[in-house]
């Protein structure tokens, strides 16, 4: 099973009002073999009615390595709190941090369906790693299609990105929050002879310390401007309380302070021509990923039901009918949700922010009904469902969501300004 411990040998009696557990009872990967995580050859839309126009750069095989040694090493990195630097490896090894990047600038140059096609099943290895992969790629992947930074400063991050940099904007503050809602930041910018210096605070900065570099939104003068910032200079502080998170503890989303950072002249980040364009790219790889997790749940509830054979049934609990409606409204719930993802990555922002909102919804569903399904043993960490259903309730959290999804998606629909 994906990132779960297996049964010792002989088993171990269960706490009172848990299943028992023994060998027998040892639920298999949860990660299929062959050629079940890729039923058609690559690339592969989420909707046969939606035409792949970019291939996804990585074949089947590399993306099926990636994502096993990842489920391998979720677990543990969710026991302890940290992005696994083998992950990290793994991601720039791959090519998978580039897939956004167009390939005139030495990228993958994957569109946003093969983006959040290989998103979906890198979430279902570990939430908190796709979640760390999906910040350089909505940020170049914007970027590219809309135009958001200058030529120059796109080659510039993209040489970055090239040499293995690690890059997410670091914009949400404790007082102003998410800059979706509007304001100024806090953070400022105050120029110097040799440049500037930077002063303020960050939250939900994801990637924390692991970072190479941070987009840092602030203040300067009276203009609202985006400084390139390597991570670990002098005066920059991670705070560490993200550990004991509730969700994607191994994300390392944590805040940073910035205290009289220096800064060369070159730092700010120059706008391009489409600066002002909504970004699509954020909530659609913020859609695969949580999706993607109630996609992990899915796959680890069929294989512990057809395993899982109790010695009072005699045969696995996947030939009971409530166990296999259960299944059958988890698997209605994620097709739903992919089919509407699929759509919507060659769609408009509110076709995504739709898809985004169902997605997340789906995967709170999902993730609670494979609590359901498999009973007691669920909320062992020796599984990977307790993990999942955390994990998926992380996902209300991204903007736009909730009631102001539904507002903008009813807008677009009424015509109204």
């Amino acid at each position: 099973m994906a990132g779960a411990a297996r049964v010792p040998e002989g088993g171990e009696p269960a706490p009172e009002g848990l299943p028992p557990q023994g060998p027998s009872e040892a639920p298999r990967s949860s990660y299929p073999a062959g050629p079940n995580i890729f039923p058609a050859p690559w690339p592969v839309s989420l909707n046969p009615e939606v035409t792949v126009t970019q291939p996804n750069p990585l074949t089947s095989s590399q993306l099926e390595s990636l994502c096993r040694g990842v489920a391998s090493r979720a677990a543990a990195a969710d026991r302890e709190g940290r992005v696994p630097e083998a992950d990290l490896e793994a991601l720039r090894g791959s090519g998978y941090l580039l897939l956004s990047l167009p390939s005139r600038l030495g990228g993958l140059g994957a569109d946003l369906s093969a983006c959040t096609q290989a998103q979906l099943e890198l979430a279902a290895a570990s939430t908190s790693t796709a979640l760390v992969a999906a910040m350089p790629l909505q940020l170049f992947g914007h970027a590219a299609e809309a135009g958001s930074w200058s030529e120059r400063s796109l080659e510039k991050l993209a040489a970055l990105a090239r040499e293995g940099a690690l890059i997410n904007a670091a914009a949400s503050e404790p007082d102003l929050g998410s800059p979706s809602r509007g304001g100024l930041p806090d953070t400022y910018l105050e120029r110097t002879g040799s440049g500037f210096r930077l002063s303020g605070q960050k939250s939900w900065t994801t990637g924390g310390p692991r970072l190479t570099h941070l987009i840092v939104r602030a203040r300067l003068e009276d203009q609202v401007v985006n400084a390139l910032v390597p991570n670990h200079l002098p005066g920059i502080t991670w705070d560490q309380e993200w550990p004991g998170s509730l969700a994607l503890r191994a994300s390392e989303s944590r805040s940073v302070r910035f205290e009289a950072v220096e800064l060369p002249r070159d730092a700010l980040v120059e706008p391009g021509p489409g600066g002002g364009e909504r970004n699509r790219w954020f909530p659609a790889l913020i859609a695969a990923t949580y999706l993607g997790t109630g996609l992990g749940a899915y796959r680890a509830a069929l294989d512990y039901a057809r395993s899982r054979v109790p010695t009072a049934l005699g045969r696995p609990i996947a030939t009971l009918p409530a166990i296999q409606r259960q299944i059958g409204e988890m698997g209605i719930r994620l097709e739903a949700a992919k089919t509407l993802l699929g759509r919507a990555a060659a769609g408009s922002y509110p076709e995504v922010v739709a898809a985004k909102y169902l997605a997340t919804e789906a995967a709170l569903g999902i993730t609670e009904l494979a609590l359901s399904a498999v009973g007691g043993a669920a909320v062992s960490p020796e599984l990977p469902f307790e993990r999942y259903f955390r994990d998926a309730r992380g996902g209300r959290m991204h903007p736009p969501s909730g009631d102001a999804a539904l507002e903008l998606v009813g807008k677009e629909a009424l015509g109204a300004v």
